[in-house]
């Protein structure tokens, strides 16, 4: 999709198709990218977010953006790598490594409504992106920003939480999961 109206953007909600989809390679300084990613942090902000992908949004780029403020009760404040100034954005992103045994906390979507589950994952993620600016950067991330990175990274491949959740969480939210499909008209 070239030059998408950032006006017309939305949050995708399940099960719309465009979320199963893998997204693919987006250059950071193409016309009106920068707009979309304003967009992006805005519709993040409207729904208390502390992330969001591309294709959340119906683009197939391979682009999040994560923010997970210093004040947030669920960062660590002692641990920079937790918690970021601003939003960022991620372009183009490649997991280099995995730190430490998976966890489980509660996620929640804000293309899943009212839908959260435990979700086990690694407590520490360091990555390679292209930022905004054009310029590649390495950022190693612990904490909530670490489960942030890998939730949007899961967007980018089509994979979403309820596919990632404990057999507990799955089982609690399958009723809230087909609600979702039959007000899609999905059976």
């Amino acid at each position: 999709m070239a030059n998408p109206d950032p006006d017309n953007l939305y949050i995708l909600t399940y099960p719309e198709p465009a979320l199963r989809e893998r997204a693919g390679e987006i250059d950071p300084g193409g016309e009106g990218v920068s707009a979309v990613v304003d967009r992006m942090i805005e519709l993040m902000f409207d729904d208390e977010g502390i992330g969001l992908a591309a294709p959340q949004v119906g683009l197939p780029w391979r682009l999040f953006i994560a923010h997970v403020p210093p004040g947030d009760d669920r960062s660590v404040e002692d641990n920079p790598a937790s918690c970021t100034a601003e939003p960022l954005a991620f372009f183009n992103p490649v997991i280099v490594s995995l730190d430490g045994p998976p966890e489980p906390y509660e996620e929640g979507c804000l293309s899943l409504p009212e839908i959260r589950g435990d979700v086990l994952r690694p407590p520490g993620v360091h990555l390679r992106a292209v930022g905004l600016d054009g310029k590649p950067f390495e950022l190693a991330a612990g904490g909530l920003l670490a489960r942030c990175i890998l939730h949007e990274y899961d967007h980018l491949d089509g994979v979403l939480i309820i596919d990632k959740f404990t057999q507990i969480s799955r089982m609690k939210t399958r009723s809230a999961v087909r609600r979702l499909e039959r007000e899609a008209g999905v059976r």
